[in-house]
């Protein structure tokens, strides 16, 4: 794991709540390679846009991609952007719905991106997606022709401004409040996969992959 400090700016220092924040980039690595969706935040002609985006990390670098039209790829390219991703962890019912809260692990990133060009590290950025969403899959599915690969933006963004928050546990009520007959606890939630479904033309004879099936059964358990 890499306890390397995470970047202390005054975009990433936490003000509220501060001792939630976490602090080595290990704990960023942990948020960013169990997602499978970014948020991307970016300013198109004066106007602020959160997009969901596909990502990918390699090392300290991420990767988001999507269609050499896209605008929000367009428009990212050399400007400061914001990266998020958030997982929901639980629902944190408590007696007052003031302290109602959710238990989650999220990470946010801040830089200017750089438009990938060359076709190596292009390749390199798509595998990281690819293999964020479904591990495995590169080796087995068709590479992308020359065409296809020109039709792809891929932006580079390092992972250097980043910042990580974290909340875990129970409801914190307010003292005078335990004595309330009002339930209080927290609600898990987690991410499941369930049994693969086959394309309807989908020549017989090809099973489901065992990088796909497995997937599915381990967050079966």
């Amino acid at each position: 794991m890499n306890a390397t400090p995470l970047s202390s700016t005054d975009r990433t220092r936490l003000g509220r709540l501060s001792e939630r924040g976490l602090t080595d980039r290990s704990g960023l690595y942990e948020v960013l390679d169990g997602g499978l969706i970014c948020h991307l935040g970016v300013v198109v002609n004066g106007t602020p846009r959160v997009i969901p985006t596909g990502y990918g990390r390699d090392g300290d670098t991420l990767y988001l991609h999507g269609s050499t039209g896209a605008r929000s790829l367009i428009e990212g390219r050399g400007q400061e952007i914001c990266v998020t991703v958030t997982h929901v962890d639980g629902l944190v019912l408590a007696r007052s719905l003031f302290h109602h809260s959710i238990n989650y692990r999220s990470a946010i990133i801040y830089g200017a991106p750089r438009a990938v060009t060359g076709d190596d590290e292009k390749l390199a950025g798509l595998r990281a997606v690819s293999e964020q969403l479904a591990p495995g899959q590169w080796d087995v599915a068709r590479r992308p022709t020359r065409k296809e690969l020109a039709g792809t933006a891929v932006l580079a963004l390092s992972l250097e401004e980043a910042s990580v928050k974290v909340r875990t546990g129970p409801p914190s009520d307010d003292e005078e409040d335990y004595a309330l007959d009002v339930w209080a606890g927290v609600v898990p939630v987690r991410q499941v996969f369930e049994a693969p479904i086959a394309d309807p033309l989908l020549r017989s004879g090809i099973p489901v992959p065992a990088h796909i099936a497995d997937r599915g059964a381990a967050t079966a358990r």
